[in-house]
């Protein structure tokens, strides 16, 4: 089998399994800490981003978003959607990836949205898909962060950090998010961030 097929039938396997929804796992509060640990970090390590995430409507976080690609590949996460700091839902998210690149990476990222409409849009919607109207901060590259910035203008905000790996940058735009009953959770590391292992 050739390098390319292996990493494409690779990537469709990490998104078959990560598409199961199995119920009696303790897979919801896994998910639970590791949203815990994603808030924690971006908090602490981008303290302007508080202000947004307090006076957010809901806060969406996705902990680990896995992505393989070999020209064609794609992306899978699960995280769970916050409102006034509480759990109410848990999504999945997808996207798939087409180009020249290759390689693979980990990122993490959070969606703010700081109106009732766009919140009440996001969790009508079947399997909503992150588009050109939100705005892109990306912490890593040192972006400055400011509520007052960015509440009148953007209704969503995506903070996309903790990348590593071989992929150069990370984007969410056509990711599609999906509510879901969270699957079990591999062992693995946020990034490379130097969060401890998630529990």
């Amino acid at each position: 089998m050739s390098r390319r097929r292996l990493l494409v039938s690779g990537g469709a396997a990490l998104l078959a399994a990560g598409c199961t929804n199995a119920v009696g796992t303790n897979g919801s509060a896994q998910l639970d800490g590791r949203v815990d640990q994603t808030h924690q970090y971006l908090t602490t390590t981008y303290p302007a981003s508080a202000p947004l995430i307090q006076n957010a409507r809901g806060v969406l976080y996705m902990p680990l978003m896995t992505e393989a690609a070999l020209g064609v590949g794609g992306a899978y996460g699960q995280g769970a959607l916050r409102i006034g700091g509480q759990t109410v839902d848990y999504y999945s998210a997808t996207r798939a990836t087409v180009g020249f690149q290759a390689g693979a990476q980990q990122y993490a990222h959070v969606l703010i949205f700081q109106t009732d409409q766009s919140l009440a849009a996001f969790r009508a919607a079947p399997g909503w898909v992150a588009g050109a109207g939100a705005f892109y901060a990306v912490p890593a590259g040192g972006m400055a962060v400011g509520a007052d910035t960015f509440s009148a203008q953007f209704p969503v905000v995506a903070m996309i950090f903790g990348q590593s790996g071989l992929i150069a940058g990370a984007a969410i735009e056509g990711t599609k998010y999906n509510r879901i009953i969270p699957s079990s959770l591999p062992e693995l590391r946020f990034g490379n961030v130097g969060q401890p292992p998630a529990s």
